[in-house]
């Protein structure tokens, strides 16, 4: 046989060879290795660590500038007028604040807005109002006077003018006549707020919302009413709510409430004469 060629080695004398366990109970011990541990110590810690740019990199964008702060410094006096800052609190309102505000409006006879909003007026629910309301009279408008040709079978072309003649009409008007009125309270001794000007006269321009989305009914007679109702509301709602801050104006406060009803009025005689009195 081939197997007697080889050569018998004793295992007891073989270097490094681990002896045959006798038993279950029997527990091979190894010695330690020389090999080092990984990572080495002096790197312990640098695997994990935060991503630093090599010392090359140009970090100039990522540095402050010299002699700044953390918090970029905001401009005072007139120029903080001009920051985006000066006019957050104005918009510091929720949707529950706005809905409230809303339905107030819609009870012009309560006479409460005013103190309800006297720590906190808010722009937000104005420029929406004003923004909506602007979009709706065009639209509105535009689909009477479609509506109003296509009953009678004449070509109707669309007017793009009326979009841009009611954001001048709303935006305008809760701008410049709030403006107007401060200056003249101003002048009489009875100053009040021109941000809680603006909120109030925001907010009376709601009901044209739904007087504009009632006045499809092709019924001239009643969009007449639709506009009277509207603009009594609206004028009411102003009115009363400056009636006892005007008081304090002097013997010309009636005078002065009287023109703010009368103004009231006339946008609602306004709205309906431009956008929704149809000529075919």
């Amino acid at each position: 046989m081939m197997s007697s060629g080889y050569t018998s080695i004793d295992k007891q004398n073989l270097s490094g060879s681990v002896p045959a366990a006798s038993g279950p109970d029997h527990v091979v011990n190894f010695a330690d290795s020389n090999l080092q541990t990984f990572p080495p110590s002096e790197t312990q810690g640098k695997i994990s660590a935060v991503f630093r740019p090599p010392t090359d990199a140009d970090d100039t964008f990522s540095k402050p500038a010299p002699g700044s702060s953390n918090q970029s410094q905001q401009p005072t006096g007139w120029m903080h007028a001009f920051t985006v800052g000066a006019y957050r609190p104005y918009f510091d309102v929720d949707t529950s604040d706005v809905l409230e505000r809303i339905r107030d409006s819609l009870f012009p006879f309560k006479g409460s807005f005013t103190e309800k909003t006297s720590d906190n007026p808010d722009l937000y629910g104005p420029f929406w109002i004003c923004t909506t309301l602007i979009f709706v009279a065009a639209a509105i408008g535009t689909f009477v006077t479609y509506l109003a040709h296509k009953l009678q079978n004449k070509d109707w072309d669309y007017d793009i003018n009326l979009v841009t003649w009611s954001a001048g009409l709303f935006y305008g008007y809760v701008t410049l006549v709030p403006l107007g009125l401060y200056v003249i309270l101003k002048y009489f001794s009875a100053p009040s707020g021109l941000v809680q000007l603006w909120c109030l006269y925001g907010y009376s321009l709601f009901v044209f919302i739904p007087a504009s989305c009632l006045s499809v009914v092709p019924i001239e007679i009643f969009r007449w009413v639709i506009a009277g109702v509207a603009g009594f509301m609206s004028a009411c709602f102003v009115a009363l709510n400056l009636r006892t801050h005007i008081k304090s104006a002097g013997e010309r406060w009636f005078l002065i409430v009287a023109g703010i009803f009368l103004l009231q009025l006339g946008l609602a005689v306004i709205l309906k004469l431009y956008f929704f009195t149809i000529t075919v």
